[in-house]
Order: structure tokens, then sequence, then C-alpha cells
């Protein structure tokens, strides 16, 4: 029994513990029924040589491993049973780790890497700052902490490693190998710092097969074959006054833990600059694809309203001919006297017959060929259809087959160029004079693209007089009080002219169904659009999920170190799902710029364009989405890396 052994109580005590591997068909027993008491205040060296179990020994005392069998207490805590979380709790509020090889964050400067455990235990980010800031200049790198690992010489980034494992004031120190990869200067350096820190009551357990390394240390435990062998106190033996185990701090939250994790997220991005830029152009072609089909779509859609409620969403065409044979002129079933007959209906304000045909107008020396239609004073109320300049024709002018002339807008610009005032000119239509008595105000395109505004009204029965010939018309428009009873209008309209008629030879067009069916196509075709571009944004999605699969298997090592300093399962799978959500919100950020600005450049070359809120909000959402589902896989393999084994990974 050690001088230390009269303290009470052990701070570390394995029992008949025993790790074995599996190696194919073979057993392989790293430790084999090893039992040891460490006590508060003590300076441990366990020496051995290569393979003889001291490496395997101190990842269990550490909790970076577990016991295939036996126990082992910590503080008086059996960690048997124990999940991976609350290992990392033991790692966290009980060891300090100091690697051969350092272990730093190649990203980080000095004072982010000493910080590390620290972020793990929930401390605030100023408390975090002033105690790294405090360690390094006790150790000498004063004036070095905004400094990488590559900027520092080897003696240097192993003061950083004990810095970083005294950063939450740990009872016990184990260090492996220390300084295994340094000079003798370097080394004496180190050994000396392991000194001090037992002065000041912590445990120190070194791990070495250097026997001047070991010397250093109050007590020696040989071990071979995983067993020990020896276990003697050297000539230095004495126990120092033990540093307690400081009680548990309340840990972060979730806020203050995505915060730093989306600052090392942004960090580890950019060591990979290009390939991080190669991901996101992914995702923000995905995004900007989105953002710009549904623009599109939703511009095409809005054209095809627009055009729709141009003509008016209130009326019912009567067309000659029977249902599903496209009525024409030369089809004479309807006449003047039937819209009359309908614009006596309940719910029918106005109906108008109406006859078409195209004829060549001239004024002077100008000639032009436009549609002209035959209809009566009620066409305006019923296309809901403003007179511009001078005014309608009446009932009188019907009555009295008066010879006038109301045009669109299209054709007063091309008859009457040059500021030529058209109210009060006359022109031929056909071979026929008609007094241009009004200007009609611009409409601009109707439903199928077609110019409203190409267009000369005259009187329905001058037009069948003058003009077309018999008494016929090819239309009867007619306008609803009342939309929502319009399909009762309309199966009267249907019964009205059936009972006239003795025959349904003609059809009736609701162009509020009409709309409700070019809604409907369009409202197809924009998902259509969205869906093409969804798949874009869904390969960019699978590109993350490569990238961070990519990631975690470079930086197996660093996921060991920062379990080591108390990382626990949520904690890794918060920084690798950050990592995939920051790129892809930088992504959607991006994306959305790209596509509005590829929606503005098309809108310059006519084609129709509407941005809308939700699609922009839905194509960003998608994107962060997509980093968060297709992040959690690779995040979740590295949770789950045991910390021995990531630690072990080159």
């Amino acid at each position: 029994m050690t001088p230390a052994a009269a303290k009470g109580r052990p701070l570390l005590r394995l029992e008949k513990v025993v790790r074995s591997y599996q190696s194919g068909e073979q057993t392989i027993r790293a430790l084999n029924e090893v039992g040891l008491e460490i006590y508060p205040g003590e300076f441990v060296a366990v020496m051995g040589q290569s393979g003889s179990g001291k490496s395997t020994l101190m990842n269990i005392l550490g909790c970076l491993d577990w016991p295939s069998s036996g126990d082992y207490w910590v503080n008086g805590e059996n960690v048997k049973g124990k999940d991976a979380d609350e290992l990392a709790r033991l790692r966290r509020e009980t060891f300090g780790f100091i690697f051969q090889r350092y272990n730093l964050m190649a990203t980080a400067t000095a004072e982010e890497n000493v910080e590390i455990p620290a972020i793990y235990a929930g401390k605030p980010r100023a408390r975090r700052m002033a105690r790294a800031v405090e360690l390094l200049g006790k150790l000498g790198l004063k004036g070095r902490e905004g400094h990488r690992p590559n900027q520092l010489s080897g003696g240097q980034q192993q003061r950083v490693a004990v810095a970083r494992a005294l950063m939450n004031d740990p009872p016990v120190i184990l260090a492996d190998e220390p300084t295994g990869a340094l000079d003798s200067k370097s080394g004496e350096e180190v050994m000396k710092l392991l000194g001090d820190l037992h002065g000041e009551g912590r445990t120190i357990i070194l791990i070495t097969h250097d026997a001047q390394v070991a010397a250093h240390a109050h007590r020696l435990v040989r071990i071979s074959d995983g067993r020990i062998v020896s276990d003697e106190v050297t000539s230095k033996g004495r126990a120092a006054k033990p540093v307690q185990a400081h009680p548990r701090e309340e840990e972060g939250m979730a806020l203050p833990g995505f915060g730093e994790a989306a600052k090392m997220a942004m960090r580890a991005l950019k060591v990979n600059i290009f390939r991080t830029s190669l991901t996101l152009l992914g995702i923000v072609i995905g995004v900007a694809s989105v953002v710009t089909m549904l623009a599109v779509g939703n511009g095409s859609k809005q054209n095809v309203l627009d055009q729709i409620s141009a003509v008016g969403t209130n009326l019912l065409s009567v067309r000659p001919g029977a249902p599903g044979i496209r009525g024409s002129g030369d089809i004479i079933t309807l006449t003047q006297a039937d819209a009359r007959a309908v614009e006596g209906l309940d719910n029918i304000s106005v109906a108008e017959g109406e006859r078409s045909g195209r004829f060549t107008l001239r004024y002077g020396n100008t000639d032009y060929q436009s549609t002209v239609t035959g209809t009566g004073p009620g066409f305006t109320m019923a296309r809901n259809w403003a007179v511009a300049e001078g005014s309608f024709f009446t009932d009188r002018d019907v009555a009295g087959y008066a010879p006038v002339a109301v045009i669109g807008k299209t054709v007063a610009g091309i008859l009457f160029p040059y500021g030529v005032e058209p109210v009060g000119q006359y022109i031929q239509v056909g071979n026929v004079p008609f007094q241009v008595i009004g200007v009609m105000a611009e409409k601009g395109a109707g439903f199928g693209g077609q110019d409203q505004d190409d267009v000369v009204l005259i009187p329905l029965s001058t037009g069948q007089v003058r003009l077309f010939g018999g008494n016929y018309v090819n239309a009867i428009t007619a306008y609803v009080t009342d939309i929502s009873k319009i399909d009762d209008t309309q199966a009267a309209i249907e019964d009205l002219l059936k009972a006239r008629h003795r025959q349904e030879d003609f059809s009736v067009r609701s162009m509020a169904s009409i709309l409700q069916t070019a809604t409907a196509m369009q409202n197809t075709l924009t998902m259509l659009l969205g869906t093409v571009a969804a798949i874009s944004l869904l390969v960019g999605g699978i590109g993350v999920m490569n990238i961070m699969l990519v990631n975690v298997t470079e930086r197996t090592r660093e996921i060991g170190v920062r379990m080591a300093t108390g990382a626990r399962t949520f904690d890794i799978l918060l920084q690798f799902i950050t990592e995939a959500a920051v790129v892809c919100t930088l992504g959607g950020v991006m994306g959305v710029v790209l596509g509005v600005a590829t929606g503005l450049a098309l809108k310059l070359f006519g084609v129709a364009i509407v941005f809308t809120l939700p699609p922009v909000v839905l194509a960003f959402g998608c994107a962060v989405a997509t980093g968060l589902v297709f992040g959690y896989l690779p995040a979740r393999q590295a949770a789950q890396l045991s910390p021995v084994v990531a630690l072990a990974s080159e």
C-alpha cells in the first residue's frame, strides 16, 4: 500500500478489469485481470513497452474506452453501464488529457483550442476567453494566443495542449507519452510543467515507455502483456495535497451551443474553400432554379388570368352550333331576337348579339386590315370597357342604321398618327364610309394573346345591312349581375334557347369556368416547373451529404479530441449538422439572390415573371432542410464513433 492509501477512498479504482478485442477468430486481451488504485494527489507513471497495454489502460482510466469485464470506479462512481453521454460528463469533470501528438485543431488559434473543453462544459464565452488567456500566459505563451498550431513550435503546441487540459480545472491529468514528439529540451520543460501541476495538488497519470520520463513520477506502475507486474513508490514518493473535484456546472443551453457550432463550422469550411464552393454551387443552382421556375410559372399563370379578367369573368358567351362543335359565322342559329330574349332573364343586366369579320380600313393613304364587330349599345357594360374619347353609339344609331364607328387604340394609332384627332373623321370600312364617334380605352391583350384594341365597333344593324349580310349573329354576350348565381343563369339561358329553337343548336360558356380551368392548368404547369427545379436541389443535397461524409472521414481524430474534452453525442451531432446547415443556408441565400436576378433578367426579354414571397421562403426553407436531412447521416456516423477509435485514426 502506498502512503496515499492512508488518505481514504481512491480517486480511481480498477478491479479485475479485462479489455479484449476480436481480431478475426482470435480474441486478444489487451488488459488481463488488472487491479489498480490511484489516490488523490498522486503522481503515477504507467510504464511499459509498445503493446504492453499501457495505452489501453490509459483509455480505460480516462473513460475513452470501457472494460470488457470487471469494474472501474471514478470518485466512487462505477462506470459500468454508463452511456456515451455519462462517460463524456466524467471526462469533462474529472480528466484533462495531454496527448503525444498534441491533437490541436489546425484551423483554430491557440486560444480557441484551449477553450474547447469549456465550450462543452457550458461556460460563458467571456469566462472561457479570460481563462484561456490566463492559462496561456502562465505557460509562457503570452502574445501567442492568436497563433495557429502551424505557427508554433512543438514545445509551444504541447503547452497549448497542457492549457487545454487545465481549462476545466480537472483534478486528474492524463498524459500519454507527452514528450514523445519533442526534443530533449522541450521534453524537460513539459515534465517540469507536470511536476508543477502535481505540486498544485493535481493527480498526474503519466503513460510512457521511457524510464527517464517515468523517473519524474512518485509512483511507478509497470505493465507487461496486459498485466501489472509491479507497483512501487519511487524515491520521490510523496502525495501532494489533492485538488478536489469541482461540483458540476449547469451545462449550456441549445442556443449558445448552436452559436459555437456555427462558428466552428465556418472555420472548418474555410479550410477546404474550393470543395465548399463546389458544394455551395449545387445548392445555389437548386435554389435559384426553384425561385426562377416558380416565378416563371406564376408569371405565366398571372398573364393568362389577366387576359381572361380583361375580357370579364361575369360573362356568359352563347355561340352558334351544337355543344362540342366550334361555332363560326357560317352557322346560322342565333339572332338579335335571341339576345333580347336572354336580356329579359333574371340576373342578366345586358345581352348583346355580335357579328364580326375582317375588313380593310382606309384613312387617307393608309390601309389597314382589322376586325370589325357589329354590336349594340350595351357592349361597353357587357365587356366592362369604357370609352376614352368621344362617345359610344346609341339605340337610336342602331335603329337608324347609322354609319358610325368606335375604334380601338391600336386602330387609332395606325390610322391617325402625327396627332390627328380621330373623333369626327371618316374612315372607309371595305368601301363603306363610317364616321368615327369615339375611341375605346386601352384594353391590352385578351385571352389567347389577341390584341383587343385592334377592333372597330359599329352598330349591329348597320353591319348586317351594309357589311356582313344576313340577320344572324355569331355570338351573344350576356353580363351576369350576381356571379354567385352564374351557373343557375347559364342553365336558364340554355332552357330559354332550347324552347325558342326547339333543339340544342348552340353552346353556352362561362368565363368564370374558363378562368378556373386555366388556373388549374397553370397551377399544374407551375408545379411541374417547381418539381423539375426541386430535383436539382435534391442533387445538391446529395452533394452535401457526400462532402459531409468526406469531412467525417478526414476529421475523425478531431472528433476523438472533442469527445476526449467532454463533447456529448449531441454536441458532435450538432457540430456536423450545423456545418451542413451552414453550407445550405449560405447556398440558400445566394440561390435566392441568383434566382431573383435571373428572373429580372428574363423579364427584360419579355418573359412574364411574378415574384411572390412563398416560393422564395419555400426554396430557402428547402435548402436549409436539405442541409439538416442530408447532413444527419454523416453527423450521426460521427457522433457514434468511439473516442478511442477516433483518436487512433490517422
